[in-house]
This record gives structure tokens, sequence and C-alpha cells, in this order.
């Protein structure tokens, strides 16, 4: 019976994107270079694009793949940064070694919410993830915790120095060091994501989210796949959020607002919400489009990057990658 259920997943759901192996090599060393060629500002800002990237790949492995709407991944955002403080700022922890335990702490985060959410669908699913992205900011704020969050001064987070080897013989700088450990992690966490995706298990959370009704009828136990993508997307989501601590050097709650929950819907949302790779042209879109419409005007920043928004989306309704599949089908078809 089992073996029967899992030929007819394999044989009526399909696998997840294609990537051109050709092109994965050169991509990997243009990444490589890039710290090199660029200043310091402008790698710092590569730094942060791949660490949204990230976050809005775990969003899009829970609502993309899966069908389950969030508004408050910054809850999970916030949690796995302040992780990665405290462990530096009170006990004095290895930056490198709070990076997993970050992501491990949101993943219990995310699949213990996600036991109750089960009983949730669509809009109160969305709105019960909107309360959570609002209430943690406030509870990190809490007077209780003030001891261990900083409250609202929140806290400082010191990285080391580069290994003094990578300085001597190559003279690796701060941001340089940081861009590629951001950068191998970045290329693990799409490698993993692009395996379960293309795994029994991608193909069962893209049949919950196409048809629950059918998906339960093949064997597909629907609760616990959705509990663990939520706490496998919240684990994305913790990884990013400590690396930006680390990144950043400092935690507040004003940083992670329902702001940033928006923010990383609409990168998803302008990347493609069936993909993987496109998370990094959302990352690209939340960081630079709003830092271009605030230097147009201060005062119409929000009008000029909603503009911009709706202008983009008309363009490219599936996406920054439905776009460019649209455009590679279009030139083999005249090929």
């Amino acid at each position: 019976m089992a073996t029967d259920v899992e030929t007819r997943l394999d044989s009526r759901l399909t696998v997840g994107e294609k990537i051109p192996v050709k092109l994965v090599i050169p991509v990997i060393v243009i990444g490589a270079i890039i710290p090199f060629v660029l200043g310091g500002y402008a790698t710092f800002q590569g730094t942060l694009i791949m660490i949204y990237a990230i976050a809005i790949l775990g969003l899009n492995l829970l609502t993309g793949f899966n069908g389950q709407f969030s508004l408050g991944h910054s809850a999970f955002y916030a949690i796995g940064a302040y992780t990665a403080a405290i462990l530096v700022y009170h006990l004095d922890w290895p930056v490198y070694v709070t990076i997993p335990i970050g992501g491990v702490v949101c993943f219990f985060a995310g699949f213990l919410f996600g036991l109750p959410a089960l009983r949730l669908e669509g809009l109160y699913l969305a709105l019960a993830t909107f309360a959570l992205g609002v209430a943690v900011p406030q509870i990190l704020k809490s007077s209780h915790l003030e001891g261990l969050t900083g409250g609202v001064q929140g806290l400082d987070v010191f990285r080391p120095d580069v290994p003094a080897f990578l300085v001597d013989n190559f003279g690796l700088t701060m941001d340089q060091w940081w861009y590629l450990i951001v950068f191998v992690v970045m290329l693990l966490m799409f490698w993993v994501a692009w395996n379960l995706i293309n795994s029994r298990t991608g193909r069962a959370m893209m049949a919950i989210r196409d048809n629950p009704i059918a998906a339960r009828s093949m064997g597909v136990n629907a609760s616990l796949y959705k509990s663990l993508t939520f706490g496998v997307s919240a684990f994305y989501t913790g990884i990013a959020g400590a690396m930006a601590a680390i990144i950043i050097e400092f935690v507040a709650p004003d940083s992670f607002t329902f702001q940033l929950s928006i923010l990383l819907f609409i990168g998803m949302v302008v990347g493609g919400t069936t993909s993987i790779w496109g998370a990094v042209f959302g990352g690209m879109f939340i960081l630079l489009i709003p830092n271009f419409a605030e230097e147009i005007s201060t005062g119409l920043s929000y009008a000029i990057f909603g503009v911009i928004l709706i202008l983009v989306i008309y363009v490219m309704p599936s996406g920054f990658a439905g776009l460019v599949n649209l455009l590679r089908a279009r030139i083999k078809k005249i090929m």
C-alpha cells in the first residue's frame, strides 16, 4: 500500500524548478569575486541581500511551496537574532556557533507554533502569524526580560577579528570575510532547499498546497508535514536573523517590527513564489528599492516605493523568476 501511494505521488506531482547546471559554477565564481571588486559599503549591502534572500526562501518554503500564509516571519527573524546576541553578549559564545543554534531554536519555535496553527487556514492563519509578529517585539521590550534582552536599548554583538593568516596572506577585510561566510551559508541553504523540494517530502508539501484532501487520500500526513514545514521555514529565517545580528553588531526590538514581515513577503512575491533562486532578487528589491525611493524624496519614499512595486508586479506578475522562465521558453521556441 505504501509503495502504491509513493508511486502515485511521484507520477502526479511536479518537482521543483530546474536549475541549469552549466550556470551554477559561473554564478558561484562571480559571487565569490564580488567582495574583492566592490567597496566596503557595497560589500556590506551584498551581505545583507544574501541574508534577506535566506529569510525570503524560508518564507517561500512555507507559503509558496506549502500554501501556508505567514505575515509574522519577523518574529522568527528576531528570535534568531536575539538567540545569537544573547549567547555572545551574556555567555561570550563564539559567534560562528550561534548561527546554527539560532536556526535550531527557531525550528522548535516554528514547529510548536505550527501545531495549534493546524486548525487555521488562509486569512485566519495569516492573522495568527500577524499577531505573533506584532507581539514578539513587545515581549523583547518587556521589563521582565530587560536583563536578558537589553529592553528598548537592545544588545551589542561583537564580531571577532578576521583570522590572522587570511589578513596576512590575502589582505581580507572584515566585510569581505563575512560576505564570504554568508555566501557559503546561502549556497548551502539553497542547495538543501532545492533537494528538499525535489524529494518525496517536497512533493508531499506541494500536494498539500494544491489539494489537501487529495493529498490525505494518498496517505500524506498533512498535519505532520505542515508543522515540519513551519519549523523548517522558521529555521531558515532564524539563520538569517542570527547572521544579521552579527553583521550589524546590534539588535533592538524596533528592528523587527511588522514592517519587516511585509518586506519579506514582498521579496517573496517579487522574486517568485515558487522559486528558490528568485529569493536573491527579492532580497535585492527589499534592500535597494526603499533606499532608492528615500534618495528621491524622503517625505514621499513610501509612495515612490509603492509605485515601483505596482509597476514591478504589473510587468512581472509571476515574479522575477517567472519572467526569466518565460523569456527562456520564448528564446528556445525561436531557436
